[in-house]
């Protein structure tokens, strides 16, 4: 499937150029159409409501960048709000570029394609890893000091890119290298949110509005270890870790929700296994089955985890089954495991302050953006 998206890819590359409008090219709307049926008819791309026949085990450039361009070499300074040209090594003028919504457009298009391209990661998409990058990258936020959060994207030193919370995040920053060379002009943290906007999207999730402005900073920035939720405690911990962000119980309970999508990893969390039948998907299938399923203790070597009696395939944390343990997180559950809109409209508004968290936006809530998903 990859290397069809592929060849469809570099044929659509020759023979049009991609639109530079909101929505994609008719090559592009084409190519993603093709490919889009097979995805999710495939076994772990569509809705199940129980197990598969197989086994289931998951803008701008801080400082002086320089970039080799095609003609010459051009060199990109942040400049509050706009990326300025500065003469290139061929006597290039100077000027000043100021993203456009189109041009974020073109950079979330990007991220669409390479996602459908690179179906052969876990359970066929890097999506839910994008999402928990951005996820990550922007959940350091401390609201006593003002440190942390989506604005510096300091995850690619050490000894935050280390943190135990953070193992595994290497595969997709690796993923949204390219991008990031195509597109320099983007800062790494507005990078990272928009593919986080994007991954969401694309596995027909909500549209989240969006709006860039994150600066790049420097390892001394990093923020210490302890940040983000430890998923073998429970309910006071969710409590602390989310209360210092600014979240009450509401947001907690529809946060937790993005543990539809990915899996834990015995070789990165300790954990093991997918939350959902569906985890490439956005839905509230989390909440149906934390209540639906009856949940024991998995009898491992592993840390402690809960698997569902009926298939033995799916698994919770103790931080998931805190959330039906305590009775203010657990009307929240109900909620949205009732009503998968009132889950999408929350997941919304939660992920979009989640984003911009201890930014210094010179921009206004208003002027956030809507990206036009690819998919019909």
């Amino acid at each position: 499937m990859a290397s069809v998206a592929r060849t469809l890819s570099r044929f659509a590359s020759t023979a049009a150029p991609r639109s530079s409008t909101l929505g994609a090219s008719a090559t592009f709307t084409a190519r993603r159409a093709c490919i889009r049926q097979p995805l999710h008819s495939s076994s772990r791309r569509g809705y199940a409501s129980g197990p598969t026949s197989t086994s289931s085990s998951t803008p701008y450039v801080v400082g002086a960048v320089a970039l080799a361009a095609v003609g010459g070499g051009y060199f990109y300074l942040n400049n509050g709000g706009v990326t300025q040209l500065k003469e290139g090594s061929s006597g290039e003028t100077k000027g000043v570029f100021t993203p456009t919504k189109d041009d974020y457009q073109k950079v979330y298009n990007m991220i669409a394609a390479l996602l459908d391209e690179n179906d052969d990661y876990d359970d066929g998409s890097y999506g839910p890893v994008i999402v928990r990058l951005a996820w990550h990258c922007s959940g350091t936020y401390d609201k006593l000091t003002g440190t942390g959060g989506s604005n510096g994207a300091t995850m690619r030193f050490a000894p935050e890119g280390d943190h135990g919370a953070n193992a595994g995040l290497k595969a997709a920053r690796d993923f949204l290298n390219p991008v990031k060379q195509r597109f320099p002009w983007i800062s790494y943290s507005d990078l990272w949110t928009l593919a986080g906007v994007c991954a969401i999207q694309e596995m027909q999730g909500p549209v989240i509005p969006w709006r860039p402005g994150r600066k790049d900073r420097d390892v001394s920035m990093c923020t210490p270890d302890g940040r983000l939720p430890d998923g073998a405690k429970e309910q006071s911990h969710l409590r602390a870790i989310f209360g210092r962000m600014g979240f009450d119980d509401r947001e907690i309970v529809a946060l937790s929700g993005a543990h539809a999508l990915g899996r834990c990893h015995t070789d990165r969390s300790g954990f093991d296994g997918p939350w959902s039948f569906s985890p490439t998907i956005v839905s509230n299938d989390y909440y149906r089955l934390l209540l639906s399923e009856k949940w024991n203790f998995r009898q491992w070597d592993g840390p402690k985890q809960y698997q569902d009696v009926k298939s033995k395939s799916l698994m919770m944390l103790p931080t998931d089954m805190a959330l039906i343990k305590d009775k203010e997180f657990k009307k929240h559950v109900e909620r949205y495991a009732a009503d998968n809109q009132a889950f999408f409209n929350d997941f919304r508004d939660v992920l979009v302050k989640l984003f911009e968290l201890g930014v210094p936006f010179q921009s206004k809530p208003e002027d956030r953006i809507a990206l036009t998903p690819t998919i019909g």
